[in-house]
C-alpha cells in the first residue's frame, strides 16, 4: 500500500501546472544563515516549452533590497499556497475524528535571472497583466496608463527563475474513509468553501 507521502503527490505535472495558474502570488525566499534571509511576495507566471513547466517569469521593485540580495547569490526557493482551508470534526458523524488542514501546496528551488531590456520588460506586463483581466467585464491593458507607463516600468527589474527541483503535495482527503470525505464534503458546501470542495472531489475520483 502506498504511503501518505505518495497519496498526496501529484498525480502528474498537470496538477502543479493548474495550481500556479490558479494562484500566482507566491514567496520568493533566499538567503539564510549568518546573512539573514528575504522574502518577497509577488505574481508570478509560468514559463513553458512543449508543456513542460521550466521556470517562472516576475520582476522586483528596484527598491527592494531583496533584488540585490539575489543578483549576490541567485539561488532562491518559491513557495505557492494554493486553495487550503480548516476540516473541523463538527461536521462528522464521527466524533473521534482529529481536526485537519487540507491544501494544495508547491515548492520550487529555482536560479533567478535578472533583465532589464524595456522590451522584455514590456511584454513580461503585456502578458502579466492579460492573465490577470482576462474574463473581466471591462478588462483593463496597459496602453491605458499613457505615459505613466514609462515612468512605472523604469522602476522594475524583470527576472526569470528556472527550476532546479520541484516538490507538490495535494493533501486533499484521500486519506479519509469515504463516509469521514462525504461529511467534509458537506460541510465546505454548507459553509461556502465551494473551491476546496471542488478540488477535494477531483482527487478523490469514484469515493466522493
Amino acid at each position: 500500500m502506498s504511503d501518505k507521502r505518495d497519496l498526496f503527490a501529484p498525480r502528474s505535472a498537470e496538477d502543479v501546472k493548474r495550481l500556479v495558474a490558479a494562484q500566482p502570488l507566491a514567496w520568493i525566499v533566499s538567503g539564510g544563515g549568518n546573512a539573514g534571509f528575504n522574502a518577497t511576495l509577488l505574481p508570478l507566471r509560468p514559463l513553458e516549452e512543449d508543456g513542460k513547466l521550466l521556470g517562472f517569469m516576475g520582476h522586483f521593485a528596484r527598491g527592494n533590497a531583496h533584488l540585490a540580495a539575489l543578483r549576490a547569490d541567485p539561488r532562491a526557493l518559491i513557495l505557492f499556497l494554493g486553495v487550503n482551508g480548516y476540516i473541523s470534526p463538527s461536521w462528522m458523524a464521527d466524533r473521534t475524528q482529529a481536526p485537519t488542514w487540507n491544501y494544495a501546496s508547491a515548492q520550487f528551488a529555482a536560479e533567478i535571472e535578472f533583465f532589464e531590456d524595456p522590451a522584455e520588460i514590456r511584454a513580461h506586463l503585456d502578458d502579466l497583466v492579460g492573465a490577470m483581466e482576462a474574463g473581466r467585464e471591462r478588462a483593463w491593458s496597459i496602453p491605458e496608463m499613457g505615459a505613466r507607463y514609462e515612468m512605472l516600468a523604469s522602476r522594475i527589474v524583470g527576472f526569470r527563475a528556472r527550476i532546479k527541483d520541484a516538490r507538490a503535495r495535494f493533501k486533499l482527503g484521500q486519506d479519509e474513509r469515504p463516509d469521514v470525505l462525504a461529511d467534509i464534503l458537506k460541510g465546505l458546501d454548507a459553509g461556502g468553501h465551494r473551491e476546496l470542495a471542488a478540488w477535494m472531489r477531483d482527487f478523490n475520483p469514484g469515493r466522493a
